[in-house]
């Protein structure tokens, strides 16, 4: 049975990588798909590409860091479609940095785009299912959401919030007939290490100390197919690839012993790929 047959969905950050696929994969099952994105250029050129395959797509530019306009866009989508079945609240940034080296600019840009920006997506769209009686709010956290990944604070920071409320949204929405799903993506193949701000860390070194778990990756495409299964049934937390169900599992059954791990494999490769 496919769920997602002329519902509407918005999601963030949709110009590239999961988001992308998400539109794609959502409207070839027949969802009418309001992208949203502040690239305007890529979010012009996905829309297009989408619309050129049959889907129903609409694009608009938005900056989630801006509550207010944030707020408009879902009341404006839910004015003109009659509905909100799904939000997905894919945008998120990143920026690779030493604890050490972090700046409070780099925690506010994090913590406004990553955790801010999920939090006022879903308090207006869940007001509004409340309302409607029904409604889906789907939190893209990330593996990094459930262990503490080095020279990754305020990402892991943000991750593990919006795991935290997305299970209490779980808890609560219940009553009004909202489901919320989190999703906790391993290592997706997508655009976010090219565009990832690093700071006295050396890209490529850092990335040749994961070239198995690279291996253990899956493409956005393959990415937005399970995300969209969980979602379907209605997953509270959806876990993707092998590598987030075996973090999901040690985060649980011995936290300690997982932090433990990191910092003794942090220690191994730190001093290469540093720069001082």
């Amino acid at each position: 049975m496919n769920v997602f047959k002329n519902k509407v969905a918005i999601v963030t950050g949709g110009a590239s990588g999961i988001g992308k696929a998400l539109c794609e994969r959502l409207a070839r099952q027949g969802a009418g798909v309001v992208l949203s994105d502040v690239n305007e250029e890529g979010l012009e050129k996905t829309v297009k590409s989408i619309k050129a395959s049959g889907g129903k797509v609409w694009g608009e530019r938005l900056d989630v860091t801006d509550y207010e306009a944030f707020r408009k866009h879902i009341e404006d989508t839910t004015a003109v479609q009659g509905r909100l079945d799904y939000l997905f609240n894919n945008a998120g940034i990143c920026t690779v940095c030493e604890i050490q080296d972090l700046e409070v600019e780099h925690w506010h840009k994090i913590i406004d785009v990553d955790l801010n920006g999920v939090f006022y997506g879903s308090l207006v769209a869940y007001k509004l299912m409340a309302k409607q009686g029904f409604g889906h709010i789907v939190n893209l956290s990330s593996i990094e959401g459930m262990a503490p990944f080095p020279a990754n604070a305020p990402y892991v920071a943000a991750k593990h919030a919006v795991l935290g409320f997305t299970q209490a949204l779980w808890v609560e929405g219940a009553h009004f007939g909202i489901r919320a799903s989190a999703v906790c993506p391993g290592f997706i193949k997508t655009p976010i290490f090219d565009v990832t701000k690093y700071i006295k860390m050396d890209r490529e070194k850092i990335m040749a100390q994961y070239p198995k778990k690279e291996k253990l990756g899956v493409t956005p495409e393959k990415c937005a197919e399970i995300i969209l299964k969980g979602v379907a049934k209605n997953k509270p937390i959806i876990p993707v690839t092998i590598f987030a169900h075996v973090f999901w599992g040690l985060s649980r059954l011995g936290p300690i012993a997982l932090m433990k791990y990191m910092r003794k494999d942090f220690d191994k490769w730190r001093h290469l790929v540093r720069i001082e």
